[in-house]
């Protein structure tokens, strides 16, 4: 199936290129057709040109009304005609102001010659005038079509290339999101079995502490179960202070992380009030610190801090990691971009989408310095 489909692709741009190619030909040799038969009429009224010459000479008959109608019949070609006795010029279908100045003069000569070679008025065996001609508007006009067509052709195909790339991101966020709703209907399962199992152990005299950590666990277990299941669906924003939101993730990830890893945090003292789904920003934040603890290979400093400015709050997670390239920095919010053997890529693509989509929000690296560390920067919208 996948053979047939990149040999269906790659016929189709052969095909393209195919049809590109024979317009861009037929085009090219209209184009030489119409300057044979422009260059074959200005042959035509030069010769009518001869019999004026040979008439006012009095030794022809009178011009005919056909070499008359010729030469008055030149309305779009543009032509100086130098004539060579009096060594006047003058010219035909362009502007006159070109003939009153040498140096703009010799130029459109320069022009007229580089398109089409001059045409000489003899008698007698002698040259009388030169003419010296160019393209018509109509011409100039067609030289620029092979141009505009190409142009239209580029468009079309990165039109083409861009629903594609979008058709295909649009298909990995459904395929995400349903593996994110699977995934948290298969943990509700033996979730609901561990807190009716909790409930036994607390009848049997157990521990207290022990019981109390478990149902810490199961109900970190129910928030995961409940950000897994609002991943592919518009989640239910609310008015929460980014301080206080920040300083319970921080605290619980503290507890839970080796303590070969210091964590730092730096927040104000006030509320920072922002719509956010508390689940899912919680969620972000810890893909940004279980990455930068992967960055750092398990031993290091984290720093967590928050600024407000007029528009919105910042909240910075810094770590002390091999950091990254420039080139990655866009690379990683890409779904199944990871640096590390093992690893899906999703943590920073479903934070990028809970910020950016569900929050309208923006995320980014910061900064990022190789072998010193790694800034990722939130950026969210305040609220009176």
């Amino acid at each position: 199936m996948l053979r047939n489909k990149s040999f269906s692709r790659w016929g189709f741009i052969l095909a393209s290129l195919i049809v590109i190619t024979l317009i861009l030909w037929n085009t090219y040799a209209f184009f030489t057709q119409l300057k044979a038969n422009e260059r074959a009429k200005m042959e035509i009224w030069a010769v009518a040109q001869e019999e004026l010459a040979q008439s006012l000479s009095g030794e022809g008959n009178s011009v005919s009304e056909t070499a008359l109608a010729i030469i008055q019949s030149n309305s779009t070609t543009p032509m100086i005609l130098h004539t060579l006795k009096e060594d006047s010029y003058t010219g035909r279908n362009i502007d006159e102001k070109v003939l009153e100045s040498e140096r703009a003069r010799k130029k459109k000569i320069e022009q007229f010659i580089s398109e089409y070679k001059p045409l000489e008025v003899t008698y007698n065996d002698q040259v009388l005038s030169i003419i010296y001609f160019g393209n018509s508007p109509l011409i100039n006009k067609l030289k620029y079509y092979p141009a505009a067509l190409i142009l239209i052709i580029f468009l079309f195909i990165l039109a083409i290339y861009l629903f594609y790339k979008t058709s295909k991101s649009a298909e990995q966020n459904r395929l995400w999101a349903g593996m994110a709703k699977e995934t948290a209907h298969q943990i509700g399962t033996p979730l609901s079995s561990l807190v009716g199992w909790t409930e036994i152990l607390k009848s049997e005299n157990v521990n207290p502490e022990y019981v109390a950590e478990m149902e810490k666990d199961i109900s970190r277990l129910e928030t995961i179960t409940d950000r897994f299941s609002k991943i592919g669906s518009v989640p239910k924003l609310e008015r929460c202070d980014l301080v206080e939101e920040t300083k319970a993730t921080f605290y619980y990830l503290q507890k839970r992380t080796s303590k070969l890893i210091d964590f730092q945090l730096n927040i104000p003292e006030s509320p920072v009030l922002v719509q956010m789904n508390p689940q899912l920003f919680s969620w972000t934040l810890e893909n940004l610190v279980k990455n930068g603890i992967d960055a750092m290979k398990g031993k290091g400093t984290i720093n967590i801090s928050i600024e407000k400015n007029s528009k919105c709050a910042l909240v910075h997670v810094s770590d002390t990691g091999k950091g990254l390239t420039k080139s990655e920095y866009r690379k990683i919010f890409t779904p199944g971009y990871t640096t590390k053997k093992r690893g899906w890529g999703l943590g920073l693509s479903l934070a990028k989408r809970i910020i950016e989509e569900y929050h309208n929000g923006k995320i980014r690296v910061s900064k990022s310095i190789p072998n010193q560390g790694t800034t990722m920067e939130i950026a969210l919208k305040t609220i009176n």
